[in-house]
């Protein structure tokens, strides 16, 4: 397996985490989350990826929010990772976007609705970054070598896969554990990501909807089933975050159940 640049306490045996606020919403917030996770992670001996959106692209209605300017949050997340001396991971959505966000941060992440998105996968891969491909709702773990092997031939043999459960209906998801292992047999590191798992899209709102109360469920199975990593949203108050704050967990929690998730993992160890 590669090494994420910046990743510590890869030598504990625990699973790695992804975790920030869904959007970079300004420098303040990114600080403060980034600075409560590194306190968390490094007291568990957890390796962290600081997450964070500097757009968001996909949005239900117009009015949505999309960001603060693309080189702002950029400019935010490299300072996030510089300050705290961890990786940080975002998202890109078009080909132009990857060498751009390569510049700011060690991990770029292609969304589930385009992880079948050819040039987008090469363009990550050309970078020489970590590409994180998270598994289309709409495709099984194991169709997910295709998108694996796209940026295998473009030489880069860094890859992480994470699943985000599947379109069940049109207004729910479910998660699905044979997801993991079949993605596994890729020989990439596979993640869970819990929160976005979570959600219930396609409201008539225009704003998705979430189950919040199932976090530690999802997250519990996840670590029993082996994922390598968990992705995880959260925010001090995620009723009043500007993007995905139905399904996100509030800051104040996530240590309580890292800890339980810790416990899991020595038992199938």
């Amino acid at each position: 397996m590669f090494q994420i640049p910046k990743l510590k306490h890869t030598t504990s045996g625990n699973f790695f985490l992804l975790a920030g606020p869904c959007a970079i919403e300004g420098e303040e917030m990114a600080l403060q989350i980034a600075e409560r996770l590194k306190e968390i992670t490094d007291k568990l001996r957890i390796p962290l990826v600081f997450k964070g959106s500097y757009r968001k692209a996909n949005r239900s209605r117009l009015d949505s929010f999309q960001g603060i300017g693309d080189e702002k949050a950029l400019r935010i997340l490299q300072k996030v990772g510089e300050t705290f001396e961890v990786p940080t991971v975002t998202d890109i959505h078009e080909t132009q976007e990857a060498a751009m966000a390569a510049a700011y941060v060690d991990v770029l992440q292609i969304p589930a609705f385009l992880c079948r998105q050819t040039d987008l996968l090469i363009a990550a891969a050309e970078t020489g970054k970590v590409v994180n491909i998270k598994k289309g709702q709409f495709l099984s773990g194991a169709a997910m070598r295709f998108a694996v092997d796209k940026v295998r031939e473009s030489g880069n043999e860094k890859i992480i896969l994470t699943d985000r459960g599947n379109s069940f209906g049109y207004s729910d998801l479910v998660v699905d554990f044979r997801n993991l292992p079949e993605m596994q047999a890729n020989q990439v590191p596979v993640v869970m990501d819990v929160t976005h798992s979570l959600q219930q899209p396609n409201q008539s709102s225009g704003v998705t909807g979430g189950k919040p109360a199932l976090i530690e469920t999802i997250a519990k199975a996840a670590i029993a089933v082996g994922a390598d990593g968990l992705f995880i949203e959260t925010h001090p108050q995620p009723s009043i975050a500007k993007s995905d704050g139905a399904n996100m967990l509030p800051l104040d929690q996530l240590e309580g159940l890292l800890q339980k998730l810790i416990r899991i993992r020595q038992a199938i160890l």
